[in-house]
């Protein structure tokens, strides 16, 4: 099952009873757009107890096209990688 921005809404508004379902949106919606905007401009982000998302450099490689066979260069770009800290793996591993 894959856990949606929706059903994180609903969760937060059903946990929330002073808020509104607009206003849970709105707090979710913040917080991703924080999360976005830190790591576009290259900051790691860390939600203690949960992990460490971090913008890694790759640099242009040699790739190839595995319909034609075609030798070509892959270009840099940035990726996010992710580490979970030591207590979410401690509890998926659990499970």
């Amino acid at each position: 099952m894959t856990l949606t921005k929706a059903a994180i809404v609903e969760q937060v508004y059903a946990t929330h009873e002073n808020l509104t379902k607009a206003q849970a949106t709105e707090a979710v919606e913040a917080i991703l757009r924080l999360s976005k905007d830190a790591l576009i401009n290259g900051s790691d982000l860390m939600l203690s107890g949960f992990g460490k998302f971090n913008i890694r450099n790759k640099n242009p490689r040699r790739g190839r096209n595995p319909k034609t066979g075609a030798d070509l260069t892959l270009e840099a770009r940035r990726v996010v990688t992710f580490k979970p800290s030591g207590k979410l793996r401690e509890r998926v591993n659990a499970s």
